[in-house]
C-alpha cells in the first residue's frame, strides 16, 4: 500500500510570483499563499489567524503561475507537502514547500475564464457543480 500526501490550499498571494529557469531550460516559480481561518479565542473574543505557505511550480505550471498570477490574486492550489534543510553559516535551516501539482485562480473575470483551460486543476470525479461552492 502506498501513502497519500496531499493538500489542497485556496489564499491569496503574499507577492508577485518569482520565476527563474533551470539550466536545462526547466521553469520554476515560487510564491507565498496566505490562508487564514476566524476562529472564537478562551476568552470568547473573535480571532483570525494567518498562515504562510511557499508554494513552488514547475515547467508548464511555473509558467502559468508566473504570467498570470499577482500579489493579492487568490487562487487554490493543489499538490504535496516537501520538506529539507540546508545549512548556512553553520546552522541548519529546515523548510517546507508546498509543491503545486494544480493552480486554479479565482474571483471572476474574463481573464480567470481564459486561465481554467490552462490549468492543471480538476475537481474530484463527481465534485460539487462551480456555482454551488459558496466562495
Amino acid at each position: 500500500m502506498t501513502g497519500i500526501n496531499k493538500v489542497i490550499l485556496l489564499g491569496n498571494l503574499g507577492q508577485d510570483p518569482e520565476t527563474r529557469f533551470t539550466a536545462g531550460g526547466t521553469a520554476v516559480c515560487k510564491f507565498s499563499l496566505a490562508t487564514s481561518r476566524k476562529f472564537t479565542g478562551k476568552d470568547g473574543q473573535k480571532q483570525e489567524k494567518t498562515e504562510w505557505h511557499r508554494i513552488v511550480a514547475w515547467a508548464k505550471l511555473a509558467e502559468i503561475c508566473g504570467k498570470y498570477l499577482t500579489k493579492g490574486k487568490q487562487v487554490v492550489i493543489e499538490g504535496r507537502i516537501e520538506y529539507g534543510s540546508y545549512e548556512k553559516d553553520g546552522v541548519k535551516h529546515y523548510t517546507t514547500d508546498i509543491i503545486a501539482e494544480n493552480m486554479q485562480m479565482l474571483g471572476g473575470g474574463a481573464d480567470n475564464r481564459s486561465q481554467e483551460s490552462e490549468s492543471r486543476f480538476e475537481p474530484p470525479a463527481g465534485g460539487v457543480p462551480d456555482d454551488d461552492i459558496p466562495f
